[in-house]
Parts: C-alpha cells; structure tokens; sequence
C-alpha cells in the first residue's frame, strides 16, 4: 500500500515529506517518483494530469487538495467509481468566512468610490444604508458557503442563500432550485458566487443571470472561473446593469496579462487567494480522512460520486 502525491513543484518536496511523517506506514511518492504502480492505492492530488491516475490499477481514492472536485472530474479518463474524498477544515473555512466579508464590506461601504476620489483628491462622503439594510445573496450553500452565509447575518446583513435543493440554515432566508433563482436573484444586491462547479453550474453566472439581479448589483466569484462567462460580465459592467465585480478565480490562471479584467475599472483582480490550503493544517486534515479511510471509519468531507459534489 503506497500513497501517490500530484500538486505544484513549489512545494512538492514538503508535501511528500510532511505526509510521510503523518502516515509513517504508508510509503508516499511524488507523481513522478520511480513507483510501481500497481503498489498506489491512494493519490492525493490537484489538478491531476488527464489519464494519470488511470494508471494506477489498484487505486482505492483520490483525496483533493481543496474543496472543490472539478479539478479531479475534468480527468475524461478518470476511473469510475473510485471514492474521492474533498479537503476542508477550520483553517479553509475561516480564510474563506475573511475573504468574502472583506469584499462584501468593500463593495457595501463603496470602497472603489473612496480609493477613486482619492486618486482624484476629491473629498467624497457617502452615506450608506447600515449592514440590515444591504441585501446579500450567497449562491451555493455548501460547508464554506454556509459558513459565509451565517458571518455575513452575523455582521448584519439581509442574507439570503439559494441552493440545488432546500436548506435549513438560521438567520438565513433560503432559496431552493430552480424555480426559486428568480425570486433570490431579485432581491440581491450583492451577489456571491459559491457553487460547487458541475455542469448544471457550469457557465450560471452569464448575462441572463445578470439581468435578472437589481440595477447597480455587484458580483463577487471566489468558486471557480468557469461558472463564470467573462464577455457577459464584461457586457453588464459596461452598461451600467452591474457596478462592480470580484473576482478570484479565472478560466485560465494565472490570468494572461492580456485579459481585459486587469484594466477594468470596475473589476477587482484576487489571484486565487480566497481559501489556500494552508500546507500545516491541510495535511494533517488529509493524512487523517487517509487514516479513517483505511480503517474503515465514516469520513464527512466524501464526495457524492452522483451529485458530483
């Protein structure tokens, strides 16, 4: 039984060597370590090349280096049925609960105004409605989204949430299916994306989804960028519909140099920096969901193979 390790180079090395000390017992490689591979019955991975884990006959799980599978189930020669087990924990959590009230705030409290009257030295005071009365919506109601969604009632805020199916979540008025986007859609000003990416989400947050928020609404996308159709957004930001967007997750990333959202003045640029797993906590919370697996015992963060999440 060996334990096979994919992430970026940076800090491959550490990764392998922090595991190996938290799952003595299990020989862990690096993805392209000299292994037999039919000795890999666990692959811990991000952004795992198409084909790769296929050639691992015995592979018994594939643990995600994040929360979010998409990365995994983008392999169009993935394995069926082959457990996968997602990566969260406090620390993922609370990073998150951090970034999405820092822009919620940002965009509440008009920030881009100030930082432009500045620029401008132009002494600019604007009155804002209190937290209660700023409608925010957070699409995807997930363990981060949640968690968000609770933080941002705490601060104050009018939130609302709107899942695939229905949710109970106090302090939190919730939005259910389809037949329910409109009615959420409608009453969110600010408007945070938090999906898991599937193909039903895939490409949501497009023009007809912007029409449908109020004028003036703003968007913040910390799930990933394909939910995202970057020319519509462009579109609704231009014309006035949208007034600011925040986003931290791209089609392609690093985002080319090239791409229009750089230069928009209505479009705050995060490089992916909403949830990293931290290396420390993040592995202990991998080496432990590895320990349960192999012992059989119940783990919280397994994905649902049918859901896709």
């Amino acid at each position: 039984m060996a334990l096979i390790i994919h992430v970026g180079s940076s800090r491959a090395q550490w990764w392998k060597e922090h595991l190996q000390s938290l799952l003595p017992d299990v020989p862990c490689f690096l993805w392209d370590d000299p292994v037999d591979p039919a000795s890999i019955e666990f692959a811990v991975v991000w952004k795992p090349p198409v084909g790769g884990l296929k050639r691992f006959p015995n592979l018994r799980c594939i643990v995600s280096m994040g929360a979010g599978i998409d990365h995994v189930l983008a392999d169009t020669e993935l394995p069926a049925g082959i457990p996968i087990i997602r990566t969260t924990g406090p620390d993922l959590t609370q990073r998150m609960r951090e970034y999405v009230c820092l822009h919620v705030l940002r965009l509440h409290r008009r920030l881009p105004e100030i930082e432009a009257a500045q620029d401008a030295r132009e002494w600019l005071q604007l009155i804002n409605p209190p937290a209660p009365g700023r409608r925010v919506g957070v699409m995807g109601l997930g363990n981060l989204g949640a968690d968000c969604a609770r933080a941002l009632g705490l601060i104050g805020f009018d939130v609302a949430g709107w899942a695939r199916t229905a949710k109970a979540l106090d302090g939190v008025e919730v939005f259910a299916g389809p037949d329910e986007l409109p009615a959420f859609l409608g009453r969110t000003e600010i408007l945070v994306c938090l999906l898991p990416l599937t193909p039903a989400t895939h490409g949501i947050l497009d023009r007809h989804l912007f029409a449908q928020l109020p004028a003036g609404a703003s968007v913040i996308n910390v799930a990933r960028g394909e939910h995202l159709v970057d020319d519509d957004l462009l579109a609704a930001l231009d014309s006035g519909h949208l007034a600011y967007a925040t986003l931290d997750v791209f089609h392609q990333e690093p985002l080319p140099p090239e791409h229009p959202f750089w230069d928009h003045p209505k479009v705050l640029v995060t490089p992916h920096v909403g949830s990293l797993i931290d290396p420390v906590a993040g592995g202990a919370v991998i080496a432990a969901n590895v320990r349960r697996f192999i012992e059989g015992e119940p783990i919280a963060d397994m994905v649902d193979l049918d859901k896709g999440y």
